[in-house]
């Protein structure tokens, strides 16, 4: 399979669509790659095995119409703290009443609240802030003997069965993999999908763990949703393949005004780190019933695109939205604007930062001055796993970045980066060989014509991995 490389009015930043029963069968799958869908998200929160290994098919099936690779993202449920079962299945909490917590999973009494693990009565204090249904109601704790406690109502509501808790300020000695996530995990990697999204991750070693399990066989995307999270944000990224900004529990823990200053840094330290990022959550939220989105909305996505993320990301609107297909030519349409202002590229470029002394760094690098010099048409990067590309991508050139390799896993997983367009194409055996086959892959594809520029990084000799140390440019003939 070799896809056909967009000319540069191409989007640059890349759309990921959750699937779902708006959006499952393989014409849908196509038309919203149309539209501008670079990846779709399987949401195991929801569905079986069956219904999942179905969208898979669908997907590959739709990326074989389209000629072009398309990402795959396993995203996992992660652990659920909720409340358990409630006399006569619901509980109305008072202003500033108090009320017992107890470690059970069910309660025959009003007043008592209770909540089925014990791992939560191991670490909470007096004074810890627990939110319940999304943050809608809050309370805060009075008393804890390690099984039974206390909390006042701060804000109150209606609770019913099951409803979410979230401890903001609190890591809780829960691993990120539940044992529904380890089988589901295990489905998902005889399913030949590109990255799995890791839900609930608080520090570097819940990635170590998946990252142990995968074993090379898909990427990992770290979801930034605990504010813990940010205290090792540094080591997080550094163990992920990917990060997503995940708004939706991000914002339930954190003081609301907090969240655009979490995304911001998020973005700024994933990009120093040369990983991709995802902004994910209530991009388009109204579009799930609308044919047209507000304009806070519109300017939600701007800001993510001009904040240099990788990827901006479609959750219900996509999955089981009236608009699947409109709401992404929207996003898209948002993300060529933002692309075609001077001042977006003028930020890109004035958060360049520092890379790592390496040969490939130093190429990549060299590959952006050059192209401002040239005015090159494309940066063709040679990769077989991925990681020239990815170091390309991070410096941001404004030229084409045409990912070429022989793998099409590796072509699958670069295409979540911000402005790769992959292509799968035999291994080369040479280095002459190479500088031809590009000359005409640049000419087939209307890449560059005669008299442009385009520069070539690649590793010599040919074929060993990690060994980006060249760039050539290649005048067209």
């Amino acid at each position: 399979m070799t896809a056909a490389p967009q000319p540069q009015t191409a989007k640059l930043c890349k759309i990921l669509a959750t699937l779902g029963p708006a959006s499952d069968a393989p014409e849908r799958m196509q038309n919203l790659i149309h539209a501008g869908v670079d990846a779709f998200r399987l949401n195991f929160s929801h569905g079986s095995h069956e219904e999942h290994a179905a969208r898979v098919a669908n997907a590959r099936a739709a990326e074989k119409v389209v000629g072009k690779p398309i990402t795959l993202v396993a995203d996992m449920q992660g652990p659920k703290i909720r409340i358990g079962v409630l006399h006569n299945d619901e509980q109305m909490l008072r202003f500033n009443e108090e009320v017992k917590l107890v470690c059970a999973k069910t309660s025959d009494q009003d007043g008592v609240l209770p909540i089925p693990h014990q791992e939560l009565f191991d670490v909470l204090q007096p004074g810890d802030v627990i939110m319940l249904d999304d943050g809608l109601m809050r309370l805060t704790i009075t008393e804890n003997d390690g099984k039974n406690g206390a909390a006042k109502v701060d804000v109150g509501g209606k609770l019913t069965n099951k409803k979410g808790i979230n401890i903001p300020g609190r890591v809780l000695p829960i691993a990120a993999l539940t044992e529904k996530d380890r089988a589901d995990l295990d489905f998902v990697l005889t399913q030949n999908v590109d990255y799995i999204a890791l839900s609930f991750v608080q520090k570097a070693a819940d990635v170590h763990e998946a990252q142990e399990i995968i074993k090379g066989r898909c990427g990992v995307i770290s979801k930034i949703e605990k504010p813990a999270a940010l205290d090792e944000l540094g080591a997080i990224i550094e163990a992920s393949d990917a990060v997503m900004v995940a708004r939706g529990d991000l914002g339930v823990e954190l003081p609301l005004e907090q969240v655009p200053l979490a995304q911001r840094r998020i973005i700024r330290e994933s990009r120093q780190a040369g990983k991709p990022v995802i902004v994910a959550t209530q991009m388009l939220q109204s579009m799930i019933d609308s044919p047209t989105p507000t304009r806070a909305e519109a300017s939600d996505i701007a800001t993510a695109v001009y904040l240099g993320a990788d990827a901006v990301m479609l959750s219900a609107e996509s999955a089981v939205g009236r608009h699947p297909e409109t709401a992404v030519m929207i996003m898209s349409r948002i993300i060529k604007a933002v692309e075609a202002d001077e001042v977006y590229w003028e930020e890109v470029h004035r958060r360049i930062y520092d890379p790592k002394a390496t040969s490939a760094a130093a190429v990549a690098v060299s590959a952006r001055k050059m192209v401002d010099v040239l005015q090159s048409k494309a940066v063709i990067a040679l990769t077989a796993t991925g990681s020239t590309a990815f170091s390309v991508a991070r410096e941001r050139p404004h030229a084409n970045i045409i990912g070429i390799s022989p793998s099409v896993e590796t072509a699958r997983r670069i295409n979540l980066c911000w402005g790769i367009q992959p292509m799968v194409h035999d291994a080369f055996d040479s280095f002459e060989t190479v500088a031809k086959e590009i000359q005409k892959i640049a000419k087939e594809n209307n890449i560059a014509n005669k008299g442009d520029t385009v520069l070539l990084a690649a590793g010599i000799p040919m074929g060993v991995t990690g060994g980006t140390n060249t760039l050539k440019v290649i005048e067209i003939d």
